[in-house]
C-alpha cells in the first residue's frame, strides 16, 4: 500500500474551510504590505494542489530551497493565529486563557487594581467550568499581585487566596493522579490487550488498587469525578467485566447529560463516554438499551448548539458508524446494514487527514464482517486484503490476527479453494508467532493444521467436532471475547445446518428477546 508524503503545513491548509480561508487572507491583509508577501504566496500555492509537492512550490521561485523551511513555519503559525480568533474557534477555555493574558500585560504595565479585577472575574469563569488548573494559575497570580498592591484587607485577603489556592491544589492534585491511573490502564491494555486468565486477573487488580488515589465521593467535583469514571471503566474492560464497563460509562455519560455546559465545553469527553457506553451495551448484547444509546447520540451531535470543529465532526462520525455496525452485528441484519458501506467509504475520503490508519483499518474489517455476514464473500476478501497488506503501520495483533481468519473463512465459502492449501500455511504460521492466544484461536489452528488432509465427505463432521470444542469457551468469561471479532460458533452451525449464517444469528437474537 503507498502512502502520499504528509506535510503538516499543506494538511492544516488543506483542512480550513472556505470562510476560515476567508478570515486568513483578510487577517493577512489588515496591513497593506502584507498582500504580497511570501508566505500569502505560498498559501495560496499550497491551497491549489491536491498532493504536497515540493518541487512545484520551489518551480514558483518565491523562495530558494534553503529558506523555504523558514517560510512554512512562518505561515503555520500565521494560519494558527488566523484560526484563532476565529468566532467559531472561541470557547470558554480560550476565554479564561485571554482574560489571564489581559491580566498578565496590566500587571506587568503596574496597573494592579485592573488586572485583580479582570483575575476575579475570569477565576470565577473557570471554577464555573471546571477549569481547576488554570484557576490555580490565576489565584497564583493574584497573590502575587496583592503581595505588591497594599489594602487594609490585605490580611483577609490573604487567607482567602491561601485557602483557594489549598483546595484547588488538592482538587488538581486528586484529578492529576486519576487522570494519570486512567491513562496508565489504557497503555496497559495497548501493550497486553484484555486478561485471559486467573493470574493477568490478579495482576491487573493489584495494579489498579496500588495507584488509586483515596478520595471522598461527595467532595469531588465534575471533573474529578470523570476522571475516577474513567480509571474504573479501564479496570473494567480490562478484566473483562462488562456489567462495571456499563456502570461506569453510564455515570460517565450521565454527568455530561446532567450539565448540558460540560458537553459544549467538553464535546470530545462526551462523545467518548458515549462510545465506551455502546461498546459495553454491545458486548452484554442489550440491543434496546444500544438502539436507545445511539440514537440520543445521533440526535445530541444534530443539535445547533452541540459544538461543529473538524476534530468533534470526525469523531462523531468514527464513533456513530462504528455502532451503527455494531447494531446490525447485533440482530444479524447484515444484508439491511451494506447500505452503510457506500455512505462510510465516501466519508473516509473527506476524513482521510482526521481519522488514524488505524481506526480506517477498523472500519474495513467492520465493512468485511457485513459482506461476509451477507453472503458477499469475494467483497468480504477485497476489504481483508487491505488490511492484511497493509505493512506500513502496527495495528493491534487481534485485528490482524481475525482478519487473516476470517479472510481464510471466506475464501472457503467462496469456493476459492485453488490455493487454499497456501492460505491455510500462511495463515498457521501467522497464528504460532502470537503471543497469549485464546484457546479458541489455538483450537482453530489445529482444525486448520488438519484441514489439508480432511477428505470432502469428512468435512462436516469435523466441524461438528470443532464447534462442540469450541462451545465450551462461549461463556468463559476470559475467552467469550474471541467470539465478539469472529462468530465462528455461528458460523460452523451455519456449515452444520447448511443455513446462511445471517439466519443463524438473527434466530438466536429473536431467541434472546423471547428470554427476557
Amino acid at each position: 500500500m503507498t502512502r502520499e508524503q504528509k506535510d503538516n503545513l499543506f494538511v492544516l491548509v488543506k483542512s480550513l474551510s472556505k470562510s476560515e480561508k476567508r478570515q486568513f487572507k483578510l487577517y493577512v491583509g489588515r496591513l497593506g504590505v502584507n498582500e504580497d508577501s511570501k508566505f500569502l504566496t505560498l498559501f495560496n500555492i499550497l491551497d491549489k494542489l491536491s498532493v504536497y509537492d515540493e518541487a512545484v512550490i520551489l518551480k514558483k521561485g518565491i523562495v530558494k530551497k534553503q529558506q523555504l523551511s523558514n517560510l512554512k513555519a512562518h505561515l503555520y503559525k500565521q494560519i494558527l493565529i488566523s484560526l484563532r480568533l476565529n468566532p467559531s474557534h472561541q470557547n470558554v477555555r480560550i476565554q479564561i486563557r485571554e482574560q489571564l493574558d489581559f491580566a498578565t500585560i496590566l500587571y506587568h504595565k503596574g496597573l494592579y487594581k485592573q488586572s485583580l479585577k479582570i483575575l476575579d472575574k475570569a477565576k470565577s469563569l473557570a471554577i464555573a467550568n471546571e477549569e481547576k488548573n488554570i484557576a490555580y494559575e490565576i489565584v497564583e497570580l493574584e497573590k502575587i499581585i496583592e503581595s505588591q498592591y497594599i489594602t487594609r484587607s490585605l490580611s483577609n485577603r490573604a487567607d482567602e487566596l491561601s485557602v483557594q489556592a489549598k483546595e484547588l491544589s488538592q482538587q488538581n492534585v486528586i484529578a492529576s493522579k486519576l487522570s494519570n491511573l486512567s491513562l496508565q490502564l489504557y497503555g496497559l491494555f495497548l501493550k497486553t490487550g484484555y486478561i485471559k486468565n486467573d493470574k493477568e486477573n490478579q495482576r491487573v487488580t493489584n495494579y489498579f488498587n496500588d495507584r488509586l488515589p483515596k478520595y471522598d465521593i461527595n467532595k469531588l467535583g465534575f471533573r474529578e469525578k470523570l476522571w475516577l469514571y474513567k480509571a474504573y471503566l479501564w479496570y473494567s474492560f480490562l478484566t473483562s467485566d462488562f456489567l462495571a464497563s456499563y456502570k461506569y460509562a453510564s455515570k460517565w455519560v450521565g454527568l455530561f447529560y446532567g450539565n448540558k455546559d460540560m458537553i459544549i465545553l467538553n464535546p470530545v469527553f462526551f462523545l467518548k463516554g458515549n462510545h465506551y457506553l455502546l461498546e459495553a451495551l454491545f458486548y452484554l448484547r442489550q440491543y434496546e438499551k444500544f438502539k436507545e444509546t445511539l440514537f440520543n447520540l445521533e440526535a445530541v451531535t444534530r443539535e445547533k448548539w452541540f459544538p461543529a470543529d473538524d476534530n468533534v465532526d470526525g469523531l462523531a462520525f468514527l464513533y456513530i458508524y462504528n455502532n451503527k455496525f455494531n447494531l446490525h452485528f447485533i440482530d444479524g441484519s447484515f444484508k439491511e446494514g451494506l447500505p452503510l458501506i457506500d455512505e462510510i467509504l465516501e466519508r473516509l475520503i473527506n476524513y482521510k487527514d482526521r481519522i488514524d490508519e488505524h481506526h480506517i483499518m477498523v472500519f474495513y474489517y467492520k465493512i468485511a464482517s457485513m459482506y461476509f455476514g451477507a453472503g458477499e464473500n469475494k467483497k468480504c476478501i477485497y476489504f481483508l486484503e487491505k488490511i492484511i497488506s497493509n505493512k506500513s503501520l502496527q495495528m493491534r495483533e487481534d485485528l490482524l490476527c481475525f482478519s487473516r481468519i476470517l479472510n481464510l473463512v471466506a475464501h472457503y465459502e467462496a469456493g476459492l479453494d485453488y490455493n487454499l492449501d497456501v492460505l491455510i500455511r500462511s495463515t498457521y504460521k501467522f497464528l504460532i508467532k502470537m503471543e497469549d492466544l485464546y484457546e479458541v484461536q489455538k483450537e482453530f489452528i489445529k482444525f486448520l493444521r488438519g484441514l489439508g488432509d480432511i477428505y470432502p465427505n469428512e468435512v462436516k463432521r469435523e466441524f461438528i467436532k470443532l464447534h462442540k470444542k469450541l462451545k465450551q469457551y462461549e461463556d468463559d468469561p476470559y475467552q467469550s471475547r474471541a467470539f465478539l471479532y469472529l462468530d465462528i460458533i455461528s458460523w460452523l452451525e451455519s456449515k452444520i445446518e447448511n443455513r446462511p449464517i445471517d439466519l443463524i444469528i438473527r434466530d438466536k437474537f429473536e431467541a434472546s428477546l423471547l428470554r427476557k
